[in-house]
């Protein structure tokens, strides 16, 4: 496997433009010649399809939801990130990048943080321009607020619902194309395998989940924006549809798979309430602008009225911990403080499950009593509903309990500064790809990179491969599409063949568990090696004693959920693997092994500043580890503090 970045040369703030000026390009009568296959669309596929299309691009466009606008996308709710300086608070797009490199613990592609942070402030623009409501000062200017680390605020928001406004703006834009006929927009569709002709990606296999129909798309490239993993550990924040098999079928067919270890623990969603939760609720990190994070000095109070405990006897760790930044330290250092104080017999709970209180209190009544509750309704009103719909408890009244869950994932398909894949002709864009944020994402940079990517990004990078690396025509009849799928077909009828009495989910929900004990916040050498011994069992026990009722040719949803934890059975060993091999503590992942006696992480810059990228040898042996470099020449290899 060869990783050639293609990072260009030069001064880092002049290397985007120049590398855009060097590209080749496509002229817009041949365009219309060259067809685009878009997995995904949320805010990296939609906006990707739709700006693809506006050049003359034939595309089609690909998602398992009913509609475009269904993607994880709109679930998104604090904010998307700009270095516009509105605020006149010293922000910049050097401070964007520089804290977007420390806040990802020194593991990211500098060259592409730094495009990301450029091209931040055009996105907002763009997305004024489609109508996005963003909220406004009392003057009309665009209104911006802080987020977990960084000092400035630089995060633009829409209430607490800023995913699904950015994502109905992308989807205006798409619809316009579909309307066009210039987008063929294909719902309620899965991706189940990468067709490669002479080494390139040439098209994709699908399945028509509602006709069960099997059916080959050639085109002359492919972009994958089918986003992360994290519903691995079965509790996560994602929606259900949400899984890893586009991407992990691409890694079987010869794309590298990087840093899978890598991911994001969000430190305020709504606990676990019970053993058979199916997901997680976010509450936006918005929220810890003005709410404080704290537990009760006095353990015996865990279960108190938390109104009733005085100022004195709270523990507000955050605060107390890291001065400088307080509540507003990056997520995955909040999210291990709230484990470290739970952990030490300090959280609190209306009542325990498993044995234990894992919660914190998220309290606002210092910003009511500061601000009025007005105001606080008009910053976080909807998710104060939410929250309370779901737990009975009014925030305005009482402070939200809240404890860290799986949220994103910065592993993904390696992708090189053109957003390619080592398959050529295979693009990645968004959470789908592992370039931007390092170890540890920061708070609203997802919306950013998604947007980012598929306005910005792709529009050029896509046409200097059409340019200099295609092959020429290929069409469905060729043996590369007969022998995928052959392939798709037998691995279907295999699921279909499985008679056991147990349901899918149940093997599911007990993978989740394995990853979320061995591979979750904190990992260490002999959880990983446990868990390297368990999920083959499991998988074992998943094709001996798994129930798929239902047909092939029909709406079965059992089918596609069967395909997809088949996939994360597969995926779940690679991410372990690359948590054993990665012996450092960074960002995101935490082992055990390597930390302070504060419990912050340690790195180990002279072994594993790297991409750990892995690449597919057969199902019976197992991956091959190559590495990817990254190197520092702006932003100064430290340890983080936050103090």
């Amino acid at each position: 496997m060869k990783l050639d970045s293609k990072v260009p040369s030069g001064p880092i703030e002049e290397r985007w433009d120049k590398h855009r000026f060097a590209m080749k390009l496509v002229n817009p009568a041949n365009k219309r010649k060259f067809k685009v296959l878009v997995v995904g669309s949320g805010l990296g596929g939609g906006a990707a399809a739709a700006t693809l299309a506006e050049l003359g691009y034939d595309v089609h466009c690909f998602c398992v939801q009913d509609s475009p606008r269904r993607a994880h996308s709109i679930a998104a709710q604090g904010g998307i990130n700009a270095a516009k300086n509105y605020q006149n608070d010293g922000d910049s797009v050097y401070r964007l990048f520089y804290d977007t490199v420390k806040g990802g613990d020194f593991r990211s592609r500098e060259s592409n943080v730094y495009r990301l942070a450029q091209v931040s402030v055009n996105i907002i623009d763009q997305c004024v321009a489609q109508g996005v409501p963003f909220a406004r000062e009392y003057g009309g200017l665009l209104a911006n607020r802080s987020f977990g680390g960084a000092q400035v605020s630089r995060t633009f928001y829409a209430r607490g619902q800023t995913g699904q406004q950015l994502l109905l703006g992308a989807y205006s834009a798409l619809n316009r194309m579909i309307d066009a006929g210039k987008v063929k927009m294909h719902t309620r569709t899965e991706m189940l395998d990468l067709v490669l002709v002479d080494g390139h990606a040439r098209g994709i296999i699908t399945r028509d989940l509602v006709t069960g129909e099997i059916k080959r798309w050639a085109a002359d490239a492919v972009c994958l924006a089918s986003g992360g993993y994290g519903n691995v550990f079965y509790l996560s924040t994602n929606a259900k549809n949400s899984n890893v098999t586009a991407a992990f079928r691409a890694y079987k067919r010869g794309a590298g798979f990087a840093n899978p270890c890598y991911t994001q623990i969000h430190p305020t969603c709504i606990p676990v309430s019970g053993g058979f939760q199916s997901k997680l609720t976010l509450m936006s990190e918005s929220l810890r602008n003005d709410g404080r994070v704290w537990v009760p000095r006095d353990k015996s109070k865990a279960t108190a009225d938390p109104t009733t405990i005085p100022e004195e006897e709270r523990y507000y760790y955050l605060e107390e911990r890291y001065p400088s930044f307080g509540n507003l330290v990056p997520r995955d250092v909040a999210s291990r403080a709230a484990k470290k104080v739970c952990d030490e017999g300090y959280g609190v709970a209306k009542h325990e499950v498993d044995g234990q209180r894992n919660a914190v209190y998220l309290d606002f009544a210092h910003a009511i009593k500061r601000d009025g509750e007005d105001a606080i309704r008009d910053r976080y009103g909807n998710l104060f509903d939410m929250y309370e719909r779901i737990t009975g408890e009014s925030p305005y009244k009482t402070p939200m309990r809240i404890y860290p869950a799986v949220h994103y994932t910065m592993g993904g398909l390696w992708v090189d500064y053109n957003l390619m894949s080592n398959v050529p002709g295979l693009h990645v864009l968004g959470e789908a790809n592992f370039s931007d944020h390092g170890a540890n994402r920061l708070g609203a940079s997802a919306l950013m990179q998604g947007l980012a990517d598929g306005y910005f990004v792709i529009p050029y990078t896509i046409g200097n491969y059409l340019a200099t690396e295609h092959q020429g025509p290929v069409t469905e009849d060729h043996a590369a599409f007969d022998e995928a799928e052959k392939e798709v077909r037998a691995k279907t009828q295999k699921l279909l063949s499985l008679s056991g009495k147990t349901p899918v989910d149940e093997f599911h929900r007990k993978l989740g568990k394995i990853m979320w004990d061995y591979c979750g916040m904190a990992r260490n050498e002999e959880g990983l090696k446990k868990a390297l011994e368990l999920i083959p069992e499991l998988r074992k026990q998943f094709w001996a004693e798994a129930t798929v009722p239902g047909k092939a040719d029909e709406l079965n949803p059992w089918l596609e959920y069967a395909g997809r934890v088949a996939d994360f059975m597969e995926f779940a060993e690679m991410m372990c693997r690359d948590a054993l091999e990665r012996d450092e503590s960074c960002g995101g992942h935490f082992r055990e092994e390597h930390q302070t006696e504060e419990g912050e992480a340690v790195r180990n810059d002279e072994d594993y500043a790297h991409a750990a990228v892995w690449e597919y040898q057969g199902d019976d042996k197992p991956p091959t580890l190559h590495k990817e470099p990254m190197k520092f020449e702006y932003v100064k290899l430290t340890t983080r503090s936050y103090k």
